[in-house]
């Protein structure tokens, strides 16, 4: 190789090195005013939860993958392989990437029913509509601490599941893993301000704002 080819191949990699090392995952925005889900969730806790919760998490894990440049920042690909990282990444990808999803399982404009294949596989998977809301309840009850609700398809059939912490059913580690088509943040930052520890009652009010557009949408990428 002569030394023109070799400045040249040089320069490209330092370019490719520095793009790499510039990449960062961003918070997506609401598509709804802070206080749209009133009367559900009031408006400081949709602000602190996005504008410092989840802020933090994306900071945190943007800070903490500059120091693996060789890392592809795809976040899909990282929280499937989550057992490779830290704790630390795991809790802060984990947090980024569950309420980005969270957030459009949210709508001022949502509650009712699914429709369509979606609503066909909740009755079919679970009886009836009625009896998913309440099993859901019930799982999102039980989660002792700090967690996440799910409604995912794990290639058959849809399932309820429950993660602490900031897992998700997408990540290596989990217990029950599936596609998600629902959650909902069960973590008392999300609700404690209006709801204090009565967090059936948040649980309620999530299906007078829940967006099932999403979760339709998710359901047909999956099933089809």
């Amino acid at each position: 190789m002569n030394i023109k080819n070799f400045i040249c191949l040089t320069a490209i990699l330092v370019s490719f090195t520095l793009n790499i090392q510039s990449q960062t995952l961003k918070q997506e925005p609401l598509l709804y005013e802070f206080d749209a889900l009133e009367p559900y969730i009031d408006a400081k806790t949709m602000e602190i939860h996005y504008s410092k919760h989840h802020a933090t998490y994306t900071k945190n894990l943007n800070e903490a993958l500059q120091s693996l440049p060789h890392i592809e920042k795809d976040i899909t690909k990282i929280i499937k392989n989550i057992s490779k990282y830290s704790i630390f990444i795991r809790n802060n990808a984990g947090g980024y990437y569950n309420h980005n999803l969270f957030w459009q399982m949210l709508s001022p404009n949502g509650g009712g029913k699914p429709k369509g294949k979606l609503l066909e596989a909740i009755e079919k998977d679970f009886g009836s509509f009625e009896t998913f809301c309440n099993d859901f309840e019930q799982v999102a009850t039980s989660v002792f601490g700090s967690g996440w609700v799910w409604l995912i398809y794990d290639g058959k059939k849809l399932l309820i599941t429950s993660t602490s912490n900031q897992d998700n059913p997408l990540m290596d580690i989990a217990k029950i893993k599936g596609q998600p088509v629902l959650c909902l943040d069960v973590w008392e930052h999300a609700y404690y301000l209006k709801y204090q520890n009565n967090r059936i009652e948040y649980i309620k009010a999530f299906w007078n704002i829940v967006n099932w557009q999403t979760s339709e949408k998710l359901y047909r990428q999956y099933h089809e």
